[in-house]
This record gives C-alpha cells, structure tokens and sequence, in this order.
C-alpha cells in the first residue's frame, strides 16, 4: 500500500455493536445487533521477556497476554443477556447459576468519525460474562443508569490468514462499506445484515 495516503482524525464515537455465536466453528448461528454502545474498550497486553546471559541480554522476545473486552451500554435487553452469557429460562423466569455455559460468540463494533468514515473492530471468539447488578433511588432528578458486560477473547482461525488471530480491523471511507462487508464474512461467515425497514420505524 505505498503511497496512501494516512488519515490521523481521532475517532469521536461508537456504533453497530454485533455478536454471533460461533461455537468451535467460524460459522455463526446468528447475527444480533444490540442498540445504543455507549462505551468499549479493548485491552490487548503485550510485554517484551528478556532472556539473558553473560550479564546483557542474549534475546528478546513478545509476550501477548488475554485480549479483554468491556463494553457498556444504556440497556441490555433481557433476550441478549439470555444469548450471550448461556442463562436458562423456565416459565418466563430468567437464572443465573455456577453452572452457566455462555456459548463462543464473535463481535463486531464500529468506531465512528466526524468525516463520515468508520473503523470497524472484529473479535472473533469470546465468552461474556455476567454483569454486576445495580440500582438506585430515584431523585429529584431523573438520571439513567447503564449497564456494563465484559468478554475475554482468543484466538482462532480467520479464513484467509496464515495464523490465528484475535482482533481484525477495517476502514471504510465514508460512504463505502467495502471492506465491513468483508469483515463481516471473516468474523461471522455470514453478510452484514441489512434491512428493509429503516430505523427508528
């Protein structure tokens, strides 16, 4: 990619936040979009393991520690909590236990740019767990409460890439979708999903 050209707008939002449950295939069963990311940070550690002798180092190495997701929302509806963290529900009752077995899902969100463009990020396998659960009276003033839910990634086969990977990154100019489109068949092997109904009808 000699000569592009680079692009240093900071990023002024956050958008489209998708998951789909993978299993132990690259595949996903669905695609679920859940609405209104307020927030998402993801932790991708490194650290450099110095191997030494004769009083120097003799070799250097990089060391990648567990890719961690938190991501924080103005409401996780129930159906999702359901979905991504494995929660059984018996006559309309929705329970949590020891014995929870949240599935493998894959993630997609987008950061946005006053430009227009997106930068969308892709983590292929992961497993939620449960968020803490909170609340407070209702003062003088009404104040909305968020919710947060946390994730760990690893990594996984990525048709396409020699090696596993556990994060994938794509741009798209504003406009364009090109290259979510693609990200979208490498995370979850299936299109992006789009629909007929327009927003907020």
């Amino acid at each position: 990619m000699a000569g592009e050209e680079k692009v240093y707008r900071a990023s002024t939002g956050v958008d489209e936040f998708y998951y789909g449950e993978v299993g132990e295939g690259t595949v996903a069963e669905y695609i679920e979009r859940v609405k209104f990311l307020q927030s998402i940070g993801v932790e991708m550690p490194q650290e450099i393991v110095r191997a030494r002798g004769d009083n120097k180092t003799a070799e250097m190495a990089v060391s990648s520690g567990d890719i961690a997701v938190t991501a924080g929302f103005h409401k996780i509806p129930l159906q999702d909590k359901q979905k991504l963290l494995g929660l059984e529900v018996v006559d309309g009752l929705t329970a949590m236990g020891s014995e929870d077995n949240p599935p493998y899902v894959g993630v997609i969100f987008a950061k946005t740019y006053e430009d227009g463009s997106r930068e969308y990020v892709g983590l292929p396998k992961g497993l939620f767990t449960r968020p803490n659960i909170a609340g407070s009276t209702k003062g003088e003033t009404t104040e909305f409460s968020t919710e947060e839910i946390a994730a760990q990634f690893m990594d996984r086969v990525v048709e396409g890439f020699d090696k596993e990977k556990s994060v994938i990154f794509a741009h798209d100019p504003a406009g364009q979708t090109t290259n979510r489109n693609e990200l979208f068949m490498k995370i979850f092997g299936l299109p992006y999903p789009s629909t007929s109904t327009p927003e907020g009808a």
